[in-house]
């Protein structure tokens, strides 16, 4: 048997989104998302497509998983440990923008979220783990799909 090997500069490591484990979906001044209105469930895309969706959180009918995630927001530090003790030497993760820009269209960030993303990254330096960041993984404030069409719009994308 052949003993493989990775290259020493193989950047081991794992990756995130933020709508999926941050969790503390309306904490801190963070604006809902498109991923906080996304009922579980294999019937979800059908019902937000629907021309008449009504955006609102409706927790009597739908359960959102990514309201709580795993509560990475207020358990990142342990998390990150915990890369570390598995050896990670890098973490790829999103940053929810509406955490940074609750509605999208502000002209001043929100800045407990970006104090949380600061410590994220100095926390992942504190372990030797190199943060590398996505600008947008599947999530957007929600404001800018009901003003705006979300990416349909050329504001959007400018």
């Amino acid at each position: 048997m052949t003993n493989l090997k990775f290259p020493k500069q193989f950047m081991w490591g794992g990756a995130t989104a933020a709508n999926q484990l941050e969790g503390a979906y309306h904490e801190d001044g963070k604006g809902l998302s498109i991923a906080d209105v996304l009922p579980q469930g294999k019937d979800r895309f059908a019902i937000v497509n629907q021309p008449d969706f009504d955006w609102t959180i409706d927790e009597s009918k739908y359960r959102y998983p990514n309201h709580l995630g795993i509560d990475h927001y207020h358990h990142f530090k342990e998390d990150i440990k915990l890369f570390s003790e598995m050896g990670f030497k890098c973490y790829r993760f999103s940053i929810a923008w509406s955490r940074i820009f609750p509605e999208g269209d502000e002209q001043k960030p929100n800045k407990a979220g970006l104090a949380f993303y600061d410590a994220l990254i100095a926390e992942c330096l504190k372990y030797g783990i190199e943060p590398i960041v996505t600008i947008s993984h599947y999530e957007m404030p929600l404001h800018l799909v009901t003003k705006y069409g979300g990416w349909k719009n050329k504001k959007i994308k400018n």
